[in-house]
């Protein structure tokens, strides 16, 4: 069972979480917890984190695109603030029975014919989803509000400062990943040499620095990870991990240049002491 709320909040309402995959849901419960706050959860099925369960006060799976039950648990357990957070692949929508696999409840139907029919990207899919929430008395509040100790922050972030060619190839970089951001293709691209060597797609951003590797064997490239010039930090906030540190260093990268205060670095003080035994430099940009 999760600790006892403090006395002075316990009457509060409870705040919802729509969780995903990774460490995000869990580091964001913890987050609720030591606030004070109690944790009604969605866990989507097949992605949420076993340890999710445990540091929740209400729990239950839910499919997807069974939008209708997220409402009904969120309502049944008083939360009207969510956070929805954690990764849901979205290359799964090009698999094979894909539709046989998920059957849309009439609400996610409806979403898909007013909304999804006609644009499929990212920032259209989870607008509609934050716009159903809203009509049923649910608001997406900030997924980083009670994480914000695992935000990038400005300047060198690591022991190792970056060397002035990977300066360079960050001021190089900088303005090509904003506009990959723009144009809702990803968040995130290789650079070596004032050139670039891989972009961020479909595929996520660990896929992307293992082609990166592959195309770019010498090592020693810089990757470059931001949001949105107006990035709606409800959903799809930009985030780097451990395994970010871990796949960088297969793959031969040195540098990690992050947007200061819109890149979540989840377990950050993991994920920088890992950066600094790997050798890889972090910057806040």
């Amino acid at each position: 069972m999760p600790p006892a709320p403090d006395s002075s909040t316990s009457s509060l309402p409870p705040v919802g979480l729509i969780a995903g995959q990774g460490r995000l849901p869990l580091l964001t419960a913890q987050g609720l917890r030591a606030a004070g706050r109690r944790v009604a959860c969605v866990g989507l099925a097949d992605q949420f984190d076993p340890a999710l369960p445990a540091l929740c006060d209400h729990f239950a799976a839910a499919g997807v695109i069974r939008l209708g039950r997220w409402i009904g648990l969120l309502r049944d357990w008083g939360a009207s603030d969510a956070v929805m957070i954690g990764r849901v692949r979205k290359a799964r929508m090009y698999e094979p029975l894909r539709l046989l696999r998920q059957i849309p409840d009439w609400r996610a139907a409806r979403l898909w014919y007013r909304v999804l029919r006609h644009d499929r990207r990212n920032g259209a899919l989870l607008a509609g989803v934050a716009d159903e929430l809203q009509r049923n008395g649910i608001r997406l509040v900030d997924s980083t509000t009670y994480i914000q100790d695992h935000l990038a922050t400005p300047g060198q972030l690591t022991r190792r400062a970056p060397t002035p060619e990977q300066l360079a190839d960050i001021d190089f970089g900088w303005p090509l990943v904003r506009q990959l951001n723009e144009l809702d293709i990803g968040q995130a691209l290789a650079v070596s040499e004032r050139e670039v060597i891989a972009v961020e797609a479909i595929e996520g951003t660990d896929a992307m620095i293992r082609r990166a590797g592959e195309l770019c064997r010498r090592g020693g490239w810089t990757l470059l990870k931001s949001a949105r010039l107006r990035q709606d930090m409800r959903f799809d906030v930009p985030t780097v991990g451990p395994t970010t540190i871990e796949s960088l260093k297969k793959a031969g990268g040195r540098c990690l240049a992050v947007e200061a205060g819109k890149v979540i670095l989840a377990d950050k003080p993991d994920f920088l002491r890992l950066a600094d035994e790997a050798g890889i430099v972090v910057v806040g940009r």
